[in-house]
């Protein structure tokens, strides 16, 4: 089955459309992570990611009679753009089904290659059982994003350039996993060509599918994935995908949002280029590699997946990459309510520049204070710092990695509120669309008070909200019944030490 492969990666037809992309040193990285670091720039397809391979080689290996039905595809993005432009080429028409919830920049890119396009339920899955059902009614030929072995195939080229282009000895490949097209493409050329060397999968940490299936050595569904690195948000990995990556890949590393972020900022220092989070997740897992392993002077590949990403996230991406990089502590600490207090922690915080800085009065004995400082290069100065002023009696609370306080609290100190009673807290996410914000509010029950509201729109395909609801202890059980009937992905937050800090009345 291997030799099957491996021809039909030696014979696919991608360069009908798509282009040998280069493998770029990385100067910076390389000398702060001591090894040499090479990045494939997938990024620089005409539809700036790998996907146009795979859809290619798909379309291309059609046969005639399923070339003059059409085909369908089910996708929010890089998968849409190459089978639409492939369908384009080929001369075959195309019908890609889209969730509402895709931004517009990415369905005017499907309609610009000619494809016509559905607009079908808020999640991929929607709009993946809607493509499916119409391929039957209209007879289409079904284009899966990942697992299908022409499929697997055209992503594995990826490899035959990779070796092409550097004949030295290579240490590891990272490479990015949502449902495992690329990586079983990829890992099965490698492995038969090098053996030696390690083929390594990057998940995100709250959509570890590949990770769970190797792990549990079946494949697994998981209840609900992460939204920030939308293009690899996959539920349950490729049967044939997963069949190829038990063999081929050596193990799957996980890695935050925060992490995909610092290594967005890393591709543009050494490129100039801006990844979408799921193009920056190979650099994201190799620095953690580097870092657990301590491996010096060795060749590793990152294969950055794809530049397809909407501009308004950036601001998100640059809040956010600072912490992923650990140059920035998010501390919230409590000082005396009385003059020259802040000046003493000024004092105490030293040389460090303070990235922002909010203050809450509490009452006429002591305030909080919610800070964002500067941190250098050095791996434990967060935990020396919180050390340190826990030495000078101040109390301390790091929320460096509370994603309640990154997302919302960060914005709004300075609002408590006396008198609420019974109020407790939930984060939200809700699928992202026009009017998605009222609709939200119109499934409140009137029955219960909102006391509290901080909703901000990233980009994504998601909103989140944060939000504060007077609940007697009695009405408990109908609330959460409430929620289980509203669906939305959402967690219980009342706990939360930022916001029993800055936000609660009690």
């Amino acid at each position: 089955m291997t030799d099957q492969y491996i021809k039909k990666i030696l014979d696919a037809r991608v360069y009908d459309i798509a282009v040998e992309t280069p493998l770029d040193p990385m100067p910076k990285l390389s000398r702060n992570l001591g090894n040499h670091v090479l990045l494939k720039r997938e990024d620089l397809q005409p539809v700036f990611s790998f996907k146009l391979r795979g859809a290619y080689n798909k379309l291309v290996n059609l046969t005639p009679a399923e070339r003059g039905r059409g085909v369908i595809a089910a996708s929010a993005g890089n998968h849409a753009q190459g089978v639409a432009m492939s369908a384009q080429r080929l001369g075959i028409k195309a019908l890609i089904v889209m969730p509402t919830t895709t931004p517009p920049i990415k369905v005017s890119a499907v309609r610009d290659f000619g494809a016509k396009i559905v607009l079908f339920g808020d999640y991929y899955d929607d709009a993946y059982q809607h493509a499916q059902e119409l391929a039957k009614q209209k007879k289409l030929t079904f284009i899966h994003p990942y697992d299908d072995p022409d499929v697997i195939a055209g992503q594995g080229t990826i490899a035959r350039e990779i070796f092409h282009q550097h004949t030295g000895n290579v240490h590891a490949i990272f490479v990015p996993v949502g449902g495992g097209g690329l990586i079983a493409g990829v890992g099965t050329y490698a492995k038969y060509l090098r053996p030696d060397i390690k083929v390594i999968g990057v998940e995100p940490d709250d959509a570890p599918s590949m990770e769970q299936a190797l792990r549990h050595g079946k494949r697994v569904v998981l209840d609900q994935v992460g939204i920030f690195a939308d293009g690899v948000a996959v539920r349950q990995v490729g049967k044939e995908t997963f069949r190829l990556a038990r063999k081929c890949v050596d193990e799957v590393i996980l890695v935050s949002s925060d992490e995909i972020c610092a290594a967005i900022m890393d591709i543009f220092e050494d490129t100039r280029s801006i990844a979408e989070p799921a193009g920056a997740l190979a650099v994201a897992g190799l620095k953690k590699y580097v870092e657990r392993s301590g491996v010096k002077d060795q060749h590793l590949v990152a294969i950055d997946s794809g530049a397809n990403i909407n501009f308004d996230r950036l601001r998100y991406v640059a809040e956010r990459a600072e912490l992923g990089e650990r140059r920035e502590a998010l501390l919230a600490v409590t000082i005396p309510e009385q003059p020259g207090s802040f000046y003493t922690f000024c004092k105490a915080i030293g040389k460090r520049a303070f990235t922002e800085f909010n203050y809450r009065y509490m009452d006429n004995r002591q305030a909080h204070v919610f800070a964002g400082i500067e941190l250098a290069a050095g791996k434990n100065e967060r935990e020396e710092l919180v050390k340190h002023l826990r030495r000078l009696k101040y109390q301390v609370v790091d929320m460096t990695d509370n994603e309640m306080a990154k997302l919302h609290v960060r914005y709004m100190v300075g609002g408590t509120a006396p008198g609420i009673e019974n109020e407790i807290l939930y984060r939200f996410e809700f699928p992202e669309r026009p009017g998605a914000l009222l609709q939200f509010l119109t499934c409140m029950s009137e029955r219960w008070n909102i006391s509290l509201f901080h909703y901000r729109n990233h980009g994504a395909a998601y909103g989140r909200v944060l939000m504060g609801v007077q609940v007697p202890p009695a009405d408990r059980k109908q609330f959460d019944a409430f929620l289980n009937k509203l669906g939305y992905t959402c967690r219980d937050e009342t706990g939360n030490p930022a916001y029993q800090l800055f936000l609660s009345s009690s």
